[in-house]
């Protein structure tokens, strides 16, 4: 990896893949010593947490709640 002029650096996708990294994400560096680590800036928050909340509000559908609830019972 190299550094650009504005000081970031691309994350190779299989590390953002296998450590819950995903686009929108918030992330810290921290040092620790002689080196920095990049990690989620709410540690207590889990990969499908930060989903729910980045999608939470995007819906669209006429449908209502009860309606939807239907269709996920198979009623």
């Amino acid at each position: 990896m190299r550094l650009n002029s504005k000081g970031q650096v691309t994350i190779p996708a299989e590390l953002r893949r296998s450590h819950g990294f995903v686009e929108g994400d918030e992330v810290q560096v921290v040092a620790d010593g002689a080196v920095l680590r990049i990690v989620h800036a709410d540690q207590g928050e889990t990969p499908g947490g930060r989903l729910v909340r980045r999608m939470r509000g995007r819906a669209s559908t006429d449908l209502s709640t009860d309606e939807l609830m239907s269709l996920l019972r198979d009623d």
